[in-house]
C-alpha cells in the first residue's frame, strides 16, 4: 500500500506542476525584448540624413553601420500614410514631425483609445491614452498608434475572447520595474490574446503598433527580418 500511495503522490506533483507550467505565458509563440531605457540606446527612426525614409529594417541597418554602430533590435514602430509617413504624432530628438492625430475614423489607429509611446530627456519611458499626452518640452521621442492594448493594469475591454479578427501582431508595453517589453507574435492572434499576454507579464500600459506587416529583427534569438516597408521604427543600438 505504502509503494502504490508514494507512486499516487508523485502523480499528484507531477501532473500540478505540469498545469501550472501550461498556464504560463508561452514565449514559444511570440518574439521578445526587454529593454532598459536608462541603460540602453532606444532611439527611434524614419529618415535618414538625406531625408529619405529608411523604409526596411535592412536599410535602417545598413546606415547604421556606416554610423559605426551596430543594430541589436528593431521592429515597426506605428502606423504609417502610402508615403510612408506617420499617420499620428511623430517626435524624433525633441522635435515634432508631425503631430498628434485625434481624428475619429475606422481602423485599428483609430480604435479608442489610441495611444503614445514616448521617452523623455531623462530615458523616462512612458505609454499613456491619446487624450492624456502632454508634451512639456521634455519629450525626446514619441509615436503614435493605437489600439491600446492595455491601460490602466486592464485588458482593453472591447476586446473578445474568441474572436476570428486574427492577425501577427507587434507593440509595446511596460513593465513594473519600468522597462520596456517589446512583443510580436509568430502566429496569428486576436487583439484579446495579444493584450493579455502583456497584461500576464504585469504591464500596466501597452499599445499595439500594428498588424500583418510587421517585422521584427532580433539576431541574439535567432530571428532576423530585415525587410519591410514601413514608416517610424524602433531601434536598440550598440557603439562599434
Amino acid at each position: 500500500m505504502k509503494f502504490h500511495f508514494f507512486y499516487i503522490i508523485v502523480i499528484i506533483v507531477v501532473a500540478g506542476i505540469l498545469a501550472f507550467t501550461v498556464a504560463k505565458p508561452k514565449n514559444e509563440s511570440f518574439v521578445v525584448y526587454q529593454v532598459n531605457p536608462k541603460k540602453q540606446n532606444l532611439k527611434l527612426y524614419w529618415k535618414d540624413d538625406k531625408n529619405q525614409a529608411f523604409k526596411s529594417i535592412q536599410h535602417l541597418k545598413s546606415w547604421l553601420e556606416t554610423k559605426k554602430q551596430t543594430l541589436l533590435f528593431a521592429t515597426n514602430a506605428g502606423m504609417y500614410k502610402a508615403d510612408n509617413s506617420p499617420l499620428g504624432l511623430y517626435i524624433e530628438n525633441n522635435k515634432t514631425i508631425t503631430p498628434l492625430n485625434t481624428r475619429t475614423a475606422s481602423g485599428n489607429f483609430y480604435w479608442k483609445p489610441n495611444g503614445v509611446f514616448y521617452i523623455d530627456t531623462d530615458n523616462n519611458a512612458r505609454i499613456c491614452k491619446t487624450e492624456k499626452f502632454i508634451n512639456n518640452g521634455k519629450v525626446k521621442y514619441a509615436t503614435q498608434s493605437g489600439p491600446m492594448l492595455v491601460f490602466d493594469g486592464k485588458i482593453h475591454p472591447e476586446f473578445k475572447q474568441g474572436s476570428i479578427n486574427l492577425n501577427i501582431r507587434n507593440g509595446v508595453g511596460l513593465l513594473p520595474n519600468n522597462d520596456l517589453v517589446f512583443v510580436m507574435s509568430k502566429k496569428e492572434l486576436s487583439l484579446y490574446d495579444f493584450a493579455k499576454y502583456f497584461k500576464d507579464l504585469g504591464c500596466r500600459d501597452a499599445l499595439s503598433f500594428d498588424g500583418f506587416v510587421c517585422r521584427t529583427y532580433l539576431p541574439d534569438k535567432n530571428w532576423i527580418q530585415t525587410d519591410g516597408n514601413f514608416g517610424v521604427m524602433i531601434g536598440v543600438t550598440i557603439d562599434n
